[in-house]
């Protein structure tokens, strides 16, 4: 008995200086019984830097990269079906008074930027995410009619002055054709109108004279010696009667009359005539 011990403890030394896989024998000769193993847990330190590497990669993916700016929904320049609805919803509110286009211009800036001010968000004037969330929940779905409202015609044309034909002593020379019908002056050079203008007549009690008349004199600064009153690029054809600016007709058109001149009331085509007619020139005034 005493000669297997040392036996198995001279066995046990010479595993350890020959660097084997130590075995440990028990007196019985059999493997030692099975025991948790010191060592097990040792197993997972053994490799710390595996350990690491892996659960490196799960935090990487768990942080979120920055936000970038959200990118505006619509913006000026913007044309469709959505902006034509955001219009739509901007009217509900009575911010967009006009009808939907499907155009983002300027109103529609104004008035996006117009409802950021109300709801406390920053004035860009474009429709980002936020701007959208807040005017989706204060609208409704804008219906067909309200995308698409009917345009009435309601304004009435002008009515056009009745065409007359040029009396045959305007169609030679230089020719002042004043026409009483369409209250029109031509000024005509061998049949055809360099300018025309509107103008005006002398009042029931002191009618305008017609007939065939030749420019007298002209005057610029002309004031009425009778009425006091300015006669600016004055051209005389009868007597006192004569055609010039006149800032009543300018002002309330066809409700006064003259005192017998041809009263023109734009000042700049008068001006511009002034400066082409000459003492001679040919006058004719007809119905």
């Amino acid at each position: 008995m005493r000669k297997g011990r040392v036996v198995a403890a001279s066995l046990l030394v010479l595993a350890v200086t020959t660097g084997c896989k130590t075995i440990t024998i028990t007196p019985n000769g059999g493997p030692p019984p099975t025991a948790p193993s010191a060592s097990a847990p040792g197993r997972a330190e053994a490799f710390p830097g595996q350990t690491a590497d892996k659960a490196a990669p799960g935090r990487t993916r768990a942080s979120k990269a920055p936000r970038r700016a959200a990118k505006p929904v619509l913006a000026a320049g913007s044309r469709g079906q959505r902006v034509r609805e955001l219009q739509a919803r901007l009217a509900q509110l009575s911010l967009f008074r006009r009808k939907p286009t499907g155009f983002y211009g300027k109103q529609t800036a104004a008035s996006v930027s117009a409802f950021q001010r109300q709801r406390g968000l920053r004035r860009t004037g474009t429709l980002d995410h936020a701007t959208w969330r807040a005017l989706y929940s204060r609208t409704h779905p804008p219906t067909r009619s309200e995308m698409y409202p009917r345009v009435k015609k309601t304004a009435k044309k002008t009515p056009k002055k009745p065409v007359t034909r040029r009396d045959r002593r305007c169609m030679t020379g230089r020719v002042l054709c004043v026409s009483k019908r369409s209250n029109s002056l031509a000024w005509m050079v061998n049949g055809k109108v360099r300018s025309a203008m509107d103008v005006r007549f002398g009042a029931q009690y002191t009618p305008t004279r017609e007939g065939t008349f030749r420019v007298t004199f002209k005057s610029r600064r002309h004031v009425s010696s009778i009425y006091h009153t300015p006669m600016p690029y004055a051209m005389f054809f009868s007597g006192g009667q004569a055609i010039h600016y006149s800032a009543d007709f300018a002002a309330h058109g066809y409700q006064g009359a003259s005192h017998g001149c041809v009263n023109v009331r734009n000042r700049n085509k008068i001006a511009a005539l002034f400066q082409e007619v000459k003492p001679g020139d040919k006058v004719v005034i007809y119905k």
